[in-house]
């Protein structure tokens, strides 16, 4: 029995609704999709049937299990879409395991933006990259931020001055320092905390 972590005090509100107690599937169907660092996709589908698994809830035929497999071919097109959308369309039809950690990301935010999202919760979405797959990623979610929110947890200095509007500094889960980049990075208490001294300007964090 999965068990989920229960809140001692405090509410969470989103849109004015009260979802501090509510399950991830009924906070998913309000428009908040999660990402962690652990990359979850099913490897041994294709990138076209791991975002076209994302779009099967629209159709309202996920217990039809005597439906043929091809009803879900009028989900490719959008499929193919999103993957073009984070540039992964020439590789529609390879194996989700022989992609690069770089290029899953990239998959997991295609299948994220498969659901819709109004906000995006991305924990650490560059950590264990190499530098070109951290630049991909970053333009990525640049992109992909238009008309919507993402919260992102983040320690790649580079990564938060290129694509944070706002940033949050947090120590011992207090709130130490807010604003934008060009703020919080010269702030003594955040170089203070985060490097050791208060000369300079805060670099990457890694």
């Amino acid at each position: 029995m999965t068990k989920f972590l229960e809140p001692t005090s405090g509410t969470i509100l989103f849109n004015g609704i009260d979802i501090t107690r509510e399950r991830p599937a009924q906070i998913a169907r309000r428009g908040i999709i999660r990402s962690f660092q652990i990359s979850a996709v099913f490897p041994h589908l294709t990138l076209l049937e791991n975002v076209r698994i994302a779009l099967q809830r629209q159709l309202g035929t996920a217990y039809h299990f005597w439906k043929s497999e091809r009803t879900l071919d009028q989900l490719n097109e959008r499929a193919l879409a999103l993957l073009a959308e984070v540039g992964l369309e020439s590789w529609a039809h390879e194996l989700t395991v022989n992609l690069s950690y770089g290029r899953k990301r990239a998959l997991e935010i295609a299948t994220t933006l498969a659901m819709e999202p109004e906000l995006m919760l991305l924990d650490e979405p560059t950590q264990g990259m190499g530098h070109e797959d951290v630049d991909r990623v970053t333009q990525l979610i640049k992109k992909v931020s238009a008309g919507r929110t993402i919260l992102m947890v983040e320690h790649n200095m580079g990564v938060v001055s290129t694509i944070a509007d706002t940033i949050t500094v947090l120590q011992r889960g207090a709130v130490l320092a807010e604003g934008p980049y060009a703020e919080v990075s010269r702030n003594p208490q955040v170089m203070e905390a985060y490097m050791g001294t208060t000369s300079g300007e805060l670099q990457g964090a890694h």
